[in-house]
Order: C-alpha cells, then structure tokens, then sequence
C-alpha cells in the first residue's frame, strides 16, 4: 500500500491560490482500470484510489502516514517562474 504526498497546485482557470498551501495524502491505484463491459467506464477494484485526504503541512501527512503503516514519498511542488512584462510589449 504506497501513497504520495503532494501539495495541491493553482487551479489554471482563477488567477487566485486559494487552497494552494494545502497538503494531500492520495493513494498509488494498486490495478490498472478496465472498461465495464456493459457501459464502458473505466474502472477498477480498488477502493483506495477513491480516498485523498488533505492536511495542513507535509510534516502533518508524512506523520499520518508513518502513525498508520503506509508505506509515502512526498511530491516536491515545481518552483513557480513569474514572466514579467508590461502591457505595452503587447504591442510591439
């Protein structure tokens, strides 16, 4: 049983970071997904691809896990590279 923590990313479609510091436990699927032979979903047996939970720090998920016995690497975020421009270049 492995999981990964990793710090929730900006959602692309808001300029705002909102629930951005937030720290999610998310388990690795333990089976590859099949189509439902009657409906064609992807799906699979596996019940814990279903659960993330969410903590305030890394420290506090990382501690979580090692209190339950889950085996966890932890996601470093990217580093975030601001392009800086004024708003006459888009005029050039």
């Amino acid at each position: 049983m492995a999981a990964r923590i990793y710090q929730t990313p900006k959602n692309a479609m808001q300029s705002g970071k909102a629930r951005t510091h937030r720290w999610v436990l998310e388990f690795e699927p333990a089976e590859r997904k099949r189509p439902d032979p009657l409906m064609g979903w992807a799906g699979s047996g596996d019940t814990r691809e279903q659960v993330k939970l969410s903590f305030p720090s890394a420290e506090a998920a990382k501690a979580y896990a090692d209190r339950e016995g889950i085996a966890c690497h932890v996601v470093a975020a990217p580093e975030r590279t601001l392009k800086l421009q004024a708003y006459a270049d888009n005029f050039r």
